[in-house]
């Protein structure tokens, strides 16, 4: 049996993220107004790396949450840190660099922090 995880709806990222639907598609590689169809009628993005591109989001949005509180996570995604080159985890999941995102909230549920 497989079990299969709940779509990721658009909308969802947009209020864990405190995004606009514009910024949204920044992140997501598509336009403002793709955006808004899926949240008006949500079906599944037809491409595979926008698919990945929201796993990742719903998976910095999770794990984020148990580092930081949902509160405390927008906050660390609009912080810029001098481990990135004084950018923020927004820009770069905006550059496809979601997986350093990923990595530092590991290292800081770990307790490694950077």
């Amino acid at each position: 049996m497989t079990i299969r995880a709940a779509p990721i709806q658009p909308r969802d990222l947009r209020e864990v993220f405190r995004l606009s639907r514009e910024r949204l598609a920044r992140l997501l590689g598509v336009s403002a107004k793709t955006v808004e169809r899926w949240e008006a009628k949500p079906t599944r993005p037809a491409r595979d790396d926008i698919r990945m591109r929201m796993a990742q989001l719903r998976e910095i949005a999770e794990l984020g949450a148990a580092v930081y509180t949902r509160e405390g996570l927008a906050d660390f995604l609009d912080a810029p840190l001098s481990e990135w080159g004084g950018l923020t985890a927004l820009q770069l999941i905006e550059r496809g660099q979601a997986d350093r995102v990923l990595a530092s909230l590991a290292a800081d549920y770990e307790g490694s922090g950077f």
